[in-house]
């Protein structure tokens, strides 16, 4: 069985060479011709619109950067691009992961000299505890989701199953009180 692909239609062959002759305009033609596609690929991938939206503009900058690696032999556009848009999704995913770090590291990278002290880090606890309690639980909840497990707000958004916006606004709400709880208690220390 032969496995070598179908050759390009007319249509590739020409935003092909376009793309390897440096034409500015074929950036355009190939979003629309390929966009969708790799927007799809994107989405499935990092579910999320706006890393989505981010990562597309990074794939077709890099598509017009290596247009003189595209080989028309080994792939189509179509192939090619999708490519790139996979590997840019997976190298943002890697990035997203937060890598964990010592209490020592964080005192290295920080310049000081001595770790915090344990009493020290109960009372900010206790602090933080008590400031959160003064919110109502649905945008204790939402802070809770956002800096203790790290979710992005379209990730809190899609558990909670909530609009996004309702979300944001929450969390805006949320930590402007926090705010005024801590200027007032720096005011009356």
């Amino acid at each position: 069985m032969d496995r070598r692909r179908n050759p390009p239609d007319g249509q590739e062959r020409r935003l092909a060479r376009r793309l390897r002759r440096g034409d500015a305009d074929v950036i355009a033609d190939l979003y629309a011709q390929y966009g969708s596609a790799s927007y799809g690929v994107l989405l499935r991938t990092l579910r999320d619109r706006d890393a989505a939206d981010d990562v597309q503009q990074q794939v077709f900058a890099e598509v017009w950067r290596r247009a003189d690696q595209y080989d028309p032999e080994r792939a189509g556009l179509l192939t090619w691009i999708l490519t790139i848009a996979r590997s840019r999704a997976i190298d943002h995913l890697r990035r997203r992961v937060p890598e964990p770090v010592s209490a020592d590291e964080i005192v290295r990278l920080s310049g000081g000299g001595d770790r915090p002290d344990p009493t020290d880090l109960a009372i900010d606890r206790w602090e933080a505890i008590e400031l959160l309690a003064t919110l109502p639980d649905h945008e204790r909840e939402l802070l809770r989701l956002r800096f203790y497990e790290e979710l992005s707000q379209t990730e809190i958004a899609a558990k909670l199953d909530l609009p996004l916006g309702t979300v944001k606004a929450r969390m805006v709400r949320a930590l402007r009180k926090l705010r005024a709880h801590l200027d007032e208690a720096e005011a009356t220390s």
